[in-house]
């Protein structure tokens, strides 16, 4: 494509993946691209079916970013039937009201890019990824493709004439969102936490104060002894106040 490249970690000893660098890690990336003075960088998960992108101040371009990006210049071109993003529950929600203002419809799914891709074939969707930068485009590609999906958004920069920087300012502001895991030994109540009233109210209560200036994800994790707690807010302030309640009642119920 005519770029300049400059490759990071690329001598593999065969015993390591991804050991502080790749989509994981980006610290030493972002602070190529800065040394560099590069117009943008890209980290690669192992097998590279996942990217996360760096602009040229060293901000992250997460797969919100990019499924916003892409998902305007296929608008563009009447390529998104339905102005229609499928991505999941860890979508941010500043992303979500962008898109919307575009006139377009975000549909979440689980967590994991089986069931993105399930829910594309439901709703015939030519869009869909996580924020990880796991991103699905059945206009060019049958699965995730990180190294592909990078390179449509350095096209997509150069076909705009403009930066990487400039389209993330143009972009949108994401909301502040924490996440805590709460360490939860006992198997059944993990897995049975909707059951219990006063996490259940805490929960009510935490929605019903932010309203539309918010979001809570609470789920049990599939993987570790833990049940994880995401809040989403329009100021630092409430993401804060409610991931604390909100981490003490599931500490309650785990007692």
């Amino acid at each position: 494509m005519g770029a300049d490249v400059i490759c990071l970690h690329d001598q593999a000893d065969g015993d390591r993946i991804n050991v502080h660098c790749g989509s994981t890690h980006l610290d030493s990336l972002k602070a190529a691209v800065l040394e560099h003075r590069a117009d943008m960088g890209f980290g690669f998960d192992g097998d590279a079916d996942r990217v996360m992108a760096v602009d040229a101040q060293g901000r992250t371009v997460d797969g919100d970013y990019i499924l916003y990006l892409w998902g305007a210049a296929l608008r563009q071109a009447s390529q998104l039937p339905h102005d229609l993003i499928i991505s999941t529950v860890m979508a941010n929600l500043g992303f979500e009201r962008a898109w919307q203002k575009l006139g377009g419809t975000l549909i979440r799914t689980n967590v994991g890019d089986q069931y993105v891709h399930a829910e594309m074939l439901r709703q015939g969707a030519k869009l869909g990824g996580e924020q990880s930068g796991h991103i699905l485009c059945p206009h060019y590609s049958v699965s995730g493709d990180g190294i592909l999906t990078a390179l449509h958004l350095a096209a997509l920069v150069l076909r705009s004439g403009t930066s990487l920087s400039d389209l993330m300012d143009q972009s949108f502001q994401t909301y502040p969102q924490v996440l805590k895991n709460v360490r939860v030994e006992d198997r059944d109540r993990r897995l049975n936490w909707q059951q219990d009233e006063p996490l259940q109210s805490a929960i009510a209560q935490a929605e019903s104060a932010m309203g539309d200036q918010g979001r809570i994800l609470v789920r049990a994790s599939g993987t570790e002894p833990v049940i994880r707690v995401m809040v989403e807010a329009s100021t630092h302030e409430l993401t804060r106040y409610w991931t604390e309640n909100l981490v003490l009642a599931v500490q309650n119920y785990a007692a």
